[in-house]
């Protein structure tokens, strides 16, 4: 017990020394633990090299992807589906058969037989949620378009990995038993699951209600139904994961997700980081054929993925722009990527060189992907410039009636800020046109009689074709610094003496658009926070007051929610 417990003293120091180096070099934690597996495995260190060891630390990181999944299933309310918009569902689905298929075919051709192939093929579909969430929320970009597309994707890949992650261990075996069984076993799941998701809405809501009333009791109650139910289930036949991911599931509309979530995740990373460095050191040999297939695996990843999920985008008329940002987003393989896997070697179904090559792939594909997204901003305008990029175009075309129009207000972006903007428009009987490159807004505007445009903003071409000249004022809700500035530039150009109202994220980048002709910048933290100290200041401690513009507000969201079409 002594050795285990130096063992994994060592892999946490390892793993603390390499996170500090990954942040530096601006690479996610995860890369730093699997490599922290890598240097504590077989090839260097080899300090998991007794049975005990290996049996205790493996045991450890199961119950890390556990807490893991349980936590994902808290956020996996099937009530988020339906504000994730019709269009990431859709894409979500065609981009995993897309992906899927071409990569069984893939695998299948380097000689790793059927299972070995749909194993690999399941895990090349999925991105990893972890990332993606944490580089685009650094980057303020999860409430842009390309971010909230790929959040919704990633939603769904999320719930389809659920479902890979309990259907796939009850093939085992499955040539040598009859279809019947396989059924049989299935049938036995959906029920289990009926029953757990049954107590839940009956029971678990009230009791959870009483328990919030101790944070101690909530905290245990979480760790404890978390558990039962992978146990359940890892007795039943399935794999303990799946019966933690519906622990959370279930209990993702009770109201205090948010906080169950919030209370394990201290506990959780704690295990995690073993789970990932225990992955790490499965790489137990490296030679050059292995080297040249997580070569031939990584690109598809990289290369192939993105054309594909670029293709399926196109259909649903996104601009070239916001398919490439989407699609580079998600160009990495999953942490669920890397569980299936394990659960596929520990039932003997896959190989070791199975293993080594997913260890390698998750290495090399997380971190390319982690830079394209870094810098997606000048790889955008790099890569743009191809002609070839034209085909992942959306279909969708300015309407010429709109662009003939004189319009005394142009308002570009309707999201968020756009939305209140477009109200206050509309009760000044303004004449005004709104601009956005989301296809599903403009369409929903012009059924509305609201006359809109689709088109990119940060396309100099498509603004040359605006009625700029004749318009005189320009309001931009748009976050994008590039995007502003191109719009100022292109004004300038048509000397136009319009009001400029534009909108930033950051004060630099507002004092940026001041000098360079803005008469106004939006910044919307500033602006709520001076609303809210407003607020404040006329009501100061009248409970009565702020319950009263409490529901109109609450009014206010929900008007907004029901009537808009395009969540994405």
């Amino acid at each position: 017990m002594v050795e285990v417990l130096v063992a994994i003293s060592f892999i946490i120091g390892i793993s603390a020394l390499l996170t500090i180096l990954a942040r530096v070099i601006k690479q996610p934690p995860i890369i730093a633990y699997l490599i922290a597996g890598v240097v504590v495995g077989p090839l260097f260190l080899n300090l998991i090299n007794g049975s005990s060891d290996t049996s205790l630390i493996q045991t450890l990181s199961r119950i890390g992807v556990a807490f893991l999944l349980f936590i994902v299933g808290l956020s996996l309310d099937f009530r988020v589906l339906k504000e994730i918009g019709k269009t990431s569902i859709f894409v979500g689905i065609i981009q995993i058969v897309l992906v899927g298929t071409f990569g069984y075919f893939l695998a299948n051709w380097m000689g790793f037989g059927i299972t070995g192939s749909v194993y690999l093929a399941v895990g090349l579909a999925f991105s990893s949620t972890v990332v993606v969430v944490k580089i685009l929320s650094d980057k303020k970009e999860l409430e842009t378009l390309h971010g909230r597309i790929a959040l919704g994707i990633l939603i769904v890949q999320d719930v389809v990995a659920a479902i890979a992650l309990m259907i796939l261990p009850m093939t085992q075996n499955l040539s040598e038993s009859s279809k019947l069984l396989f059924f049989r076993e299935l049938g036995i799941a959906i029920a289990v699951i009926f029953m757990v998701f049954l107590l839940s809405a009956f029971i678990f809501n009230k009791l959870l209600d009483y328990l919030a009333k101790s944070q101690e009791a909530l905290f245990l109650f979480g760790i404890a139904w978390a558990l039962t139910l992978a146990t359940l289930f890892s007795k039943l036949g399935f794999s303990m994961e799946i019966g933690a991911l519906i622990a959370g599931m279930s209990l993702a509309s009770g109201g205090y997700s948010f906080e169950l979530s919030g209370k394990m995740k201290p506990l959780r990373d704690f295990f995690v980081v073993l789970f990932f460095v225990f992955f790490g050191s499965q790489l137990s040999s490296v030679n050059s054929e292995l080297i040249v297939q997580a070569v031939i695996i990584s690109a598809f990843v990289i290369i192939v993925k993105p054309l594909l999920t670029m293709i399926a985008l196109r259909v649903f008329g996104y601009t070239k722009k916001i398919n490439f940002l989407t699609s580079i987003s998600l160009a990495q393989i999953s942490e669920f990527s890397l569980i299936i896997v394990l659960l596929g070697f520990n039932l003997g179904q896959l190989t070791q060189e199975v293993m080594n090559l997913s260890i390698l792939v998750a290495l090399i594909t997380i971190a390319i992907s982690t830079y394209l997204i870094n810098y997606s901003d000048n790889l955008t305008k790099y890569i743009l410039k191809f002609k070839f990029m034209n085909i992942f175009d959306g279909g969708i075309k300015c309407d010429d009636k709109h662009l003939d129009k004189n319009y005394d207000i142009m308002l570009f972006g309707y999201h968020r800020v756009g939305y209140k903007l477009l109200q206050r428009l509309k009760k000044m009987h303004e004449n005004f046109v709104v601009v956005d490159y989301n296809p599903n807004v403009v369409k929903s505007l012009n059924k509305q009689g609201i006359d809109a445009i689709y088109g990119d903003a940060g396309n100099k071409n498509f603004l040359d074709d605006l009625p700029l000249s004749r318009t005189k004022m320009v309001i931009s809700t748009i976050p994008e610094e590039s995007s502003n500035l191109l719009i100022i530039q292109t004004l300038k150009e048509l000397k136009s003496d319009a009001v400029l109202i534009m909108t930033a994220e950051q004060p630099r980048q507002a004092l940026d658009l001041y000098k360079i002709g803005a008469d106004y910048v939006i910044i919307p933290h500033h602006l709520g926070g001076w609303y809210a100290s407003e607020i404040i200041e006329k009501y100061k401690k009248d409970k009565k007051k702020y319950i009263e513009i409490g529901k109109n507000h609450l009014h206010e969201l929900n008007k907004a929610k029901n009537s808009s079409n395009f969540k994405e």
